[in-house]
This record gives structure tokens, sequence and C-alpha cells, in this order.
């Protein structure tokens, strides 16, 4: 059977394709159709590059322009190797023949610590240098603070130190690892052979830290805390003061020392003289004792057992102590003498003199209590009179007041009835005028009724024209409305009900 086509011609005479371009046609149908279904499962599957939550992905290039020797990072997306910026979060897709890459952790820095970051690349550092510039390789100056950084690991190493934490009433004292050398270079004089140095140069700075929390990079700074708080030291022990008196007697005095450093004088004095220890043992107890030898000698042993040297003792140490350790930054506070010791061979003589002094002021007392209890006595009958004469007086007051209240109560109760009489009286009066009143309005009102019924009726009769007139139309009003019922015979007492006895067949 001959197929024609669409234009009437028959297909058998239309030139047929040869096997092998049928088989061409086939196979690069299929090929396309390959193409289409197979490219996006390349490309999903081996082009896509995905770092999830955390994570980076540093890049390889695979080709490209070779690196210089000694050269371990691409600076340049047209050098091969490792590229330097890394790819964040999300989702991308690269060339599988031209780019590799691989996944990492993301830099996590926890709160309370600090990132040293070391650049793996660059230029050699120049000798005694430890801290790399622009360009070279190294430790560098500005650390990572708490948080996630997108750090390329083979370009930088990251260690995680401790934040500096200056605790409240304290100072950090800061000293610079980094900057001119004091014991060379070209500094001023006024920097040579000081403890404290400026900004640049290596050594312990000037300024100090306040409370708080401080990133600092370990490798350029070293803080020390310094407590500028209140410190209590008890002389007691090893650590008691003793000295000879002027009569050759070893006293031993225990007491307690308060002091602390200042804030402006915090580096100088730690750098000088050391931790808070050094600064008791090297400044202030040297010159409590030296104080004491000297103040000491002047008096005999008696007078810091009893009398007034004991306390002057007290006041002229502190005086001295203070004016001696503010020009070093230490502040006393307040220097208590607690008891002081004599020496066993005048112990028992000054006890029992003590005891004799007491018993004598307790003899004293006595005497003393006996005259008070005397005085006491006569006090009290004194008193006693003075309360029984004060009872007849508030006796005769309180008659008199009460006969006096009495009369004015009498004389306020006949006043208030008089009062009452009064108002009733004008009560009544007023309910009388009030009666009279209201007789008077109810008689208007039906005056003022009565005259106007009569001006509406005679309203009526001016516009009917006559009293008959008018007498008329109220009779036909009211017949009006019941004229049906009146005429018919069908309503009970009707005029028509006459007529049914002449024809009773219409009664049903």
């Amino acid at each position: 059977m001959a197929r024609i086509n669409r234009d009437g011609f028959d297909m058998a005479d239309r030139p047929q394709p040869s096997g092998w371009a049928a088989l061409a046609a086939t196979l690069g149908g299929l090929a396309l159709i390959g193409l289409f279904v197979f490219l996006p499962i390349f490309v999903w599957f081996f082009c896509r590059i995905e770092p999830g939550s955390g994570q980076i992905a540093v890049l390889v290039r695979k080709t490209g322009r070779d690196l210089p020797s000694g050269q371990i990072l691409a600076l340049s997306p047209e050098e091969k190797g490792i590229q330097l910026e890394v790819l964040a979060e999300g989702r991308y897709f690269k060339n599988p023949y031209t780019w590799g890459w691989s996944i990492h952790r993301i830099t996590d820095i926890p709160a309370g610590k600090l990132g040293v970051v070391t650049r793996l690349y660059g230029d050699d550092l120049p000798p005694g240098e430890i801290i790399a510039g622009e360009g070279s390789k190294g430790i560098l100056a500005a650390p990572l603070g708490p948080g996630k950084h997108r750090i390329n690991p083979f370009a930088y190493r990251v260690a995680t130190h401790d934040a500096f934490t200056v605790r409240p009433g304290s100072v950090g004292v800061v000293t610079s690892l980094v900057g001119k050398d004091m014991l060379g270079g070209n500094l001023p004089e006024d920097s040579l052979n000081t403890f404290l140095v400026g900004g640049g140069m290596k050594g312990v700075q000037a300024e100090v830290l306040d409370p708080g929390t401080y990133y600092l990079n370990p490798y350029l700074v070293n803080v020390v805390e310094v407590n500028l708080q209140s410190q209590r030291f008890e002389m007691s022990g090893e650590d008691v003061i003793t000295f000879l008196t002027q009569d050759g007697f070893t006293i031993r005095v225990e007491g307690t020392l308060e002091f602390s450093l200042m804030r402006e004088h915090a580096a100088l004095l730690t750098h000088r003289v050391g931790d808070m220890d050094d600064v008791l043992k090297k400044l202030i107890l040297p010159r409590a004792r030296g104080f004491s030898r000297i103040e000491g000698s002047k008096h005999p042993a008696i007078n810091f057992i009893v009398g007034e040297t004991r306390q002057q003792f007290q006041d002229n140490l502190e005086r001295h102590l203070r004016d001696k350790s503010k020009e070093w930054g230490v502040a006393i506070h307040s220097v208590l003498i607690r008891n002081i010791l004599p020496p066993d061979q005048i112990a028992s003589i000054i006890r029992e003199r003590e005891v004799a002094v007491q018993d004598a002021r307790k003899f004293e007392q006595q005497i003393v209590q006996a005259k008070s209890k005397a005085e006491l006595a006569r006090q009290e009958m004194l008193a006693q009179q003075s309360r029984e004469k004060v009872l007849a007086e508030t006796t005769q007051i309180r008659a008199v007041i009460r006969a006096e209240q009495e009369a004015e109560v009498k004389v306020i109760a006949a006043s208030r009835e008089q009062e009452v009489a009064k108002l009733e009286n004008e009560a009544a009066a007023a309910q009388a005028g009030a009666i009279l009143a209201k007789a008077e309005a109810d008689r208007d009102v039906i005056r003022l009724s009565n005259e106007a019924e009569a001006g509406v009726i005679r309203d009526q009769i001016r516009a009917f024209g006559s009293g008959q007139n008018m007498a008329r139309h109220e009779l036909f009003r009211k017949l009006a409305p019941n004229i049906a019922r009146i005429i018919s015979g069908d309503q009970p007492g009707g005029v028509g009900g006459i007529f049914h006895e002449f024809f009773p067949g219409d009664q049903q």
C-alpha cells in the first residue's frame, strides 16, 4: 500500500537514508539524551563544593602558572597550588579538572581566650625580630579575639592562649617584650638607667591596666597583676618587733599593720622592689624595726608598760612609716600596737605593782560606792516626800477641775435645750407655712384647671356658632361609631329587632 504524505506525493518515491546514516542519527540522539541526563549528575556530585556550618573550603588550582621557588601558596588565582583565600559556608561549583579542594573546620576562639596567628608564608624575618611585618612569615602582632574566624590552615597557624584578666581591686603592670633595647641603640639620655620605659621600648611600661579583660599578644607583652587592696600584717611570732630600752631591757611589741600600694606607683614599685611580700619585708618592716630601736632607746622599760609613752610610741611609729613609705608608693592606713611584752626580770615586779594599784583603786571604788549608797538613800527619801506632796496637790487640782467641768457641763446642757426648743418652734412655724402654701397651690391648680376647661368649651362654642350646634356635634360624634349596631337587627338591643316577629322564616 502506497504511503502518501501531506503534499500528495508517494513516500516510496522519496530517497531513503542509508543504514550508516540512520545509525549515526540514533547514536547522536542517544548521546544528546545522555548529555542532558548525566551532565547534571556530574556537576552535582563531582563539581559541587558545599562547606557546612562551622567549615571552610581550601581551593587548590591544578592548572596555571608554576609557583616561584620557595613559595608555598598561590597568591593570585592564575598561579598553580593552594589558594590563599578560602570559601565560607555555602554552595559552590568548580571544574574538577582545574580545581581541587579540601574541607576544614573553622577556627573557633572560645570566650576568655585569644588566638596568636603565625604566618607560614612570606619572607624570612631579619635577625633579632620575632614579630612578622608586612609580607614576612612569623608571629603576627594582632591577636584574634573570641569568635569564629575563617583562617586558611595552610597559610596560618593559630595557637590559643588565655586572655589577660585584671581582677577588681588590682591593676596590671605591662612589660613590653619587643621594641628598642635600653642597652643599645640611639636612645634619649633620660631613658637610660631608668626602671620604666616609654612607648616603643622594651621593658616595664609606666601605664598600668585597670580591672578588666584584655586580649593582648603574649609574645608582645607580659602582664603581671598587682593587688591594690588593703593588706593586713600581724606582727607576732617571728615577725614581732624587738628593741632595747634606755635601761637595757628587751621589749617585744606585737601589733597589726594595714597598708596598700598606690596605683600611680604600682609599676615602678613592683619593678624596683618586687611583689607584696618583698614590699613588706624590704620596705615596711625594716623601717618599723629601725624606728623602734631609735625611739625605744629614749625611754626606760617602765614607760612602755604604763603611762602615755605606749600610745605616743604607736602614734610616732605610724607617722614615721606613713611618711617614709609614701615616697615609695606605699600607703600606710593604720598601725595598732596590740601588746607590749616586758622582759621576765621586771614582769613580776610590774605585775605586783599593778595589782597593788588595782587594789587601791578597788578600795577607792568601794568608798565611793558607800557614799553613793548613802546619797542614794537620802535622795530616795526626798523623792518620796516630793511624790506625796505632788499627790496631794494633784488631788486638790483634780477636785477643782472636776467641779468646774460639771458646772460647765450643766450650762452647756441648758444652752443646748434652749437651742433645741428654739429650733422646734421654728420648725413648727415652717411646717404651718408649708401647709398653707400647699393649700394655696392646690386652690390655684383647681382654679387654673377649671379656667382652662371653660376656655376650651368657650372656644368650641364660638367655633360652632352656638351651644346647640356644639351639643348636636357631640351627640353625633358619640352615636356615629355605634349606629350600625343600633339599627341592625342582629345585634341585641338593636332597633331592627322589633320586626323579627313579622318575618319568622328569616330567623334561620
